[in-house]
């Protein structure tokens, strides 16, 4: 049955492609439907149903008609909500916003509903807009992210004996593992981070507290660092390849065009 059903739900863009001479293949995170992947026909053309709503990091209310899995959605109108445009003003605030969307990207199967995700990227977003760049930001982020995705890396307490994270105890990441060992249940594992009991309680941390109170934080070097490199690790390992948004942020960083902080 060829019939196409409508529908109506508020998205994010996270991908916009050109797509022949006038149309465009975008990819939302919805609230109601999850990933979706759609072409909006004429959208480089139609300044009355688009009006330039489909630029990434966009949130917006669309209309789509859909015959059935496994096609391209049909993206028949689109309402901006809250263009975000402060993020398309400022190169950090840009590069900062294509890294949250394409981690919600991979970490993501196509029409597989999660509001919470939905809601994490829409209030981190709103963040940026609003001109929070820190260290700390992409680090909650990445956090919770995982969490809500399933892959919530064990931080409170050692992996092998289970004895809950205390002070006089030295831990270190294992990246293939996802979490803490203790220093007796390290046993020099090489595929493995030495990270301190500041960073640990800060990611904790960071799982939890509001985000209208992320901007108060901020990260220590060494907590900048080690935060990073296990995080970003651990990320890698799942995706089993690097993400690109990441690696041009990080290389910019590096040039010194862009604070870390």
């Amino acid at each position: 049955m060829n019939t196409r059903v409508v529908h109506k739900t508020s998205a994010i863009v996270i991908h916009s492609l050109d797509y022949g001479e006038s149309d465009r293949i975008v990819t939302f995170y919805s609230s109601d439907f999850g990933k979706l992947k759609g072409i909006a026909k004429g959208a480089r053309r139609s300044k009355r149903r688009f009006s330039n709503a489909l630029e990434p990091s966009s949130y917006c209310n669309i209309i789509f008609s859909k015959k059935g899995r496994g096609t391209l959605a049909l993206i028949e109108g689109c309402d901006v909500i809250d263009h975000h445009a402060n993020i398309r003003e400022d190169l950090h605030r840009t590069l900062l916003s294509s890294y949250l969307t394409e981690l919600i990207d991979k970490f993501t199967l196509e029409g597989k509903k999660n509001i919470d995700l939905f809601k994490l990227l829409l209030n981190f977003l709103g963040l940026i807009d609003a001109g929070a760049c820190s260290e700390a930001l992409i680090r909650f982020f990445e956090i919770r992210l995982l969490r809500l995705a399933g892959y919530e890396p064990v931080l409170d307490r050692c992996m092998t004996c289970k004895k809950p994270v205390r002070e006089e105890v030295i831990y270190h990441f294992t990246i293939s593992d996802g979490g803490l060992r203790c220093n007796e249940c390290h046993r020099n594992n090489p595929g493995s981070l030495y990270v301190s009991l500041g960073t640990i309680r800060t990611l904790l941390l960071g799982k939890e507290i509001d985000t209208a109170r992320i901007n108060i934080i901020t990260f220590s070097e060494q907590t900048a660092k080690e935060s990073k490199d296990i995080l970003v690790g651990f990320i890698h390992h799942l995706l089993g390849k690097e993400v690109k948004s990441f690696l041009v942020l990080n290389d910019i960083q590096k040039m010194g065009i862009l604070s870390s902080q």
